[in-house]
């Protein structure tokens, strides 16, 4: 039982896992803007705008930094870890995106039949790893800060 009460006192994980969800919220938000169709179904898919991997990612590093001290050296491989994650989805599934594209139209262009059909929206462009970067930090700092864990939640809701 020890091990269910350390989780649900874990404000980082709460607010960071939080803090990606709503990202994959606002996908549907940014989508309907710009196509003016509502489609529920891309919170589930990779890709768009925010990054929810951003998202998460700096919402885990800046509540580590926040509760372990911004001097942590935990704090500074968090840092490192998100710098990868954010390159990643930025460069290289950004261009395993634009290559299955282009492998898909060339599969049409060979066989007009044929369903190749390889998943597109992989990565993501530099603006929506920058909007995700700012999000996590945005939604988890006040979480940890003025509500806290899902443990504080619940004895909050009790007395």
């Amino acid at each position: 039982m020890s091990e269910l009460s350390a989780l649900l006192d874990n404000s980082v994980l709460l607010w960071s896992l939080l803090s990606c969800l709503i990202a994959q919220f606002f996908k549907i938000i940014f989508n309907f803007l710009s196509t003016g169709k509502i489609r529920f179904g891309i919170m589930f898919e990779t890709g768009g705008m925010p990054s929810s991997h951003s998202a998460l990612i700096t919402g885990a590093t800046s509540g580590l930094g926040l509760q372990l001290g911004f001097d942590s050296p935990i704090f500074a491989l968090a840092i490192a870890v998100s710098l990868i994650i954010m390159y990643d989805a930025s460069g290289v599934r950004r261009s395993a995106g634009i290559q299955a594209a282009e492998i898909n139209k060339l599969s049409k262009k060979l066989d007009p039949k044929a369903e190749v059909g390889l998943k597109e929206t992989l990565g993501h462009t530099k603006f929506e790893v920058i909007v995700g970067s700012f999000l996590g930090p945005l939604i988890t700092l006040p979480g940890i800060v003025f509500i806290g864990s899902p443990l504080d939640i619940y004895n909050l809701i009790l007395n």
